[in-house]
């Protein structure tokens, strides 16, 4: 293998290209940002040639949009699972927010098409998965609401926990909310859905 995949300290495999270059983007995005990305710096820190990351991904835009598409799959898995092992919406809620601190980098992408390819036909297909897993939970409800009523619960309960892990993400949140984030999440997320 070349010098430069030595001078990293990563072996290069060419089937594991575009998960180099993927791994790479999250932790450019998670030092600097989105913004901050290039895809230079990406195939400097997967150890590739220049040219490597604009063969797998067009551009930055298509880079951006595929680590979207992968963060949409992955936030489907997991609130699947939570929703399978709970089958509550507080606890869908919940794995929202786990899983914005813990995919920081996928999730300050997923939301913002401003970054992304548009009409990206892989990132289409997981955010609209990513949906139907929201939409399950609702489903989770004793009373469950069909029709408008649906729409609304669904924007409100996405409202309140994409609002709390932005929040919390960005610092904004009271300090004591570090000490129990889930069951400060779960205090929060229940007030939409308490019996009245």
């Amino acid at each position: 293998m070349g010098a430069k995949n030595a001078a990293v300290g990563r072996p290069y495999h060419h089937g594991d290209l575009r998960r180099a270059l993927l791994a790479a983007a999250v932790e450019a995005i998670e030092e600097s940002g989105p913004a901050a990305l290039s895809l230079r710096d990406l195939a400097r820190r997967a150890g590739v040639s220049h040219a490597a990351p604009t063969h797998h991904f067009g551009d930055k835009a298509g880079l951006l949009a595929a680590l979207a598409a992968e963060g949409f799959n992955l936030f489907a898995d997991e609130l699947n699972r939570i929703r399978e092992r709970t089958g509550s919406l507080v606890e869908i809620g919940v794995g929202y927010i786990r899983f914005a601190v813990e995919h920081r980098a996928h999730f300050e992408v997923m939301f913002r098409p401003d970054l992304h390819a548009p009409d990206h036909a892989e990132l289409t297909a997981a955010r609209e998965r990513a949906g139907e897993t929201l939409r399950a939970g609702l489903a989770t409800l004793p009373d469950a609401p069909t029709g408008a009523d649906a729409r609304f619960a669904g924007l409100s309960a996405w409202s309140i926990v994409h609002g709390f892990a932005t929040l919390y993400l960005n610092g904004a949140l009271p300090p004591e909310v570090d000490a129990d984030l889930d069951g400060t999440s779960r205090a929060v997320i229940g007030r939409l859905f308490a019996p009245r």
